[in-house]
């Protein structure tokens, strides 16, 4: 009986030992590819807390505010000690973070004292000719949304024109506040122009009321003989402006502390009952309504700018006051939203950016007496000052499987680095026409490179230079100047 013989083609098997080598080099590129750029058109989640302190979060050292979502996204993501917002102000920060450009650039830097809007009829704001990255994201096809606080403007000659509203900007969705959460907002916490308003008017309203007393006298004892018709317009001017004056008083947080969505108010007064949960509830179901498309959210926390406010849930459950309960209550939103992006398998595909437009307001005290304001840590000064502790501002960036998880970054960083970062990522182009002072955050992330790009940054108080931040590309060879220098 012959038996079987089988004969193997050396040339076969080595084809599929090829194929096999070749499929495994392809699978290998595809992702070092993932990892090098991320995934296909991804996702960005932009959360910023408004007058936060560096030192109010578990993970850059506060022990007794718990915030184990904020921190979370430190665990699994990068952590910048040194990152600075571009003004310890709210107004000029945030044109900078949505622009990538120092605020003096935009105009947005004043130079008066007041260095943010105060008021919804104010026609001025961030301008129509700034590109932000958001109108960049949504040319590349994304969906675009800001929920929260914008305070840069809503209109520029009419009550409807919106030339500075957010959708005016590269946002295809708006809720929230066009101006700023401020104590007028709420009746019993205040106001935050009654001292200036008297004390800019005391010695006004002392000259006229001495003035009018004198020419009352004068006319009386018969030294001058003035027409009682000057009196008269004397005496209308002083009470016309008065009346003024207390129907701005009263009617203030009408006027100005208004709810939108998109163009249309649908609250007039705000009410704080319940505000953060619903702010949350437009940004979880912003996501959910985009769970296919890529998808911008900047989700901006009225929290913690006073007045302060908290929920039922969480009032009187921190350790630290109405300031603690309403710092728990932003971490708790934060974590809705990571909880959203799990359940539709997206954590992967969105870059999590969480910060504050500045450092914490330490002067904040209540009326009675209770400290509204936050902590920041080791750093001397807050919001308003160009002192580390105004502008030093957490900084913490997640995407799992494309940068470090659990890092940390000691290089300056800004918040202006977000603009060039996402606008790469989204694959957009970087405007040329003009200056960006960013820097792609992208390389530092994924630990390619150790040193960030930012030789200098310069701190502004409004329009007037105060201090420029030196970070020498040789610090080996500036150390030697320095010990020659010394010795």
């Amino acid at each position: 009986m012959w038996k079987a013989i089988m004969f193997i083609n050396p040339f076969r098997e080595e084809r599929k030992k090829m194929r096999l080598f070749f499929f495994l080099i392809i699978c290998q590129c595809a992702i070092n590819s993932v990892k090098t750029h991320g995934a296909s058109n991804p996702n960005f989640v932009l959360l910023m807390a408004d007058d936060l302190g560096i030192g109010d979060l578990g993970c850059y050292g506060n022990k007794t505010l718990r915030t184990p979502n904020i921190d979370r996204l430190a665990e699994e993501g990068v952590t910048l000690t040194q990152h600075i917002a571009a003004s310890p102000l709210c107004t000029p920060s945030r044109a900078a973070f949505l622009t990538g450009r120092y605020p003096i650039r935009s105009g947005m830097a004043s130079f008066s004292r007041v260095g943010v809007f105060l008021f919804s009829a104010s026609s001025g704001g961030l301008p129509s000719e700034e590109i932000t990255f958001s109108r960049l994201l949504k040319q590349r096809g994304y969906a675009t949304a800001l929920i929260g606080k914008w305070h840069l403007g809503m209109n520029c000659e009419s009550s409807n024109d919106f030339c500075h509203h957010p959708l005016s900007h590269g946002f295809d969705y708006f809720y929230g506040l066009t101006v700023t959460n401020l104590r007028d907002c709420k009746p019993g916490q205040g106001s935050v122009f009654l001292k200036g308003v008297q004390k800019s008017l005391v010695i006004p309203m002392q000259i006229a009321g001495i003035a009018l007393m004198s020419l009352a006298i004068v006319q009386y004892i018969g030294l001058f003989n003035i027409p009682f018709q000057a009196l008269g317009y004397c005496m209308l001017i002083t009470a016309i402006s008065l009346a003024v004056l207390t129907f701005f008083f009263y009617h203030f947080r009408h006027l100005n502390c208004f709810l939108m969505r998109n163009h249309q108010i649908i609250q007039q007064p705000l009410s704080y009952e319940n505000l953060t949960q619903r702010l949350t509830k437009e940004a979880v179901q912003f996501i959910e309504r985009n769970t296919e498309a890529p998808f911008l959210l900047v989700l901006s926390y009225l929290h913690v700018h006073t007045a302060l406010y908290a929920s039922k849930n969480f009032r009187g459950k921190s350790k630290h006051g109405l300031y603690g309960d309403a710092v728990e209550e932003m971490d708790w939103s934060v974590g809705q939203v990571l909880d959203v992006l799990e359940k539709y398998n997206l954590s992967n595909k969105t870059l999590v950016y969480f910060t504050s437009d500045q450092g914490a307001h330490v002067e904040e005290i209540s009326s009675s007496g209770e400290v509204h304001g936050g902590y920041n840590g080791i750093y001397k000064g807050g919001k308003s000052m160009n002192w580390e502790g105004g502008i030093r501002v957490p900084g913490l960036l997640c995407w799992p499987g494309v940068i470090q998880a659990g890092a940390y970054i000691d290089e300056p960083t800004s918040n202006m680095d977000i603009f060039p970062t996402i606008v790469k990522l989204a694959k957009a182009q970087l405007p040329s026409d003009r200056i960006i002072d960013g820097h792609d955050l992208m390389p530092l992330l994924q630990g390619k490179v150790t040193r960030s790009k930012h030789e200098f940054l310069f701190h502004y108080c409004n329009a007037y230079l105060n201090a420029v931040r030196w970070h020498p590309r040789n610090s080996v060879s500036n150390e030697n100047m320095r010990q020659r220098a010394m010795g």
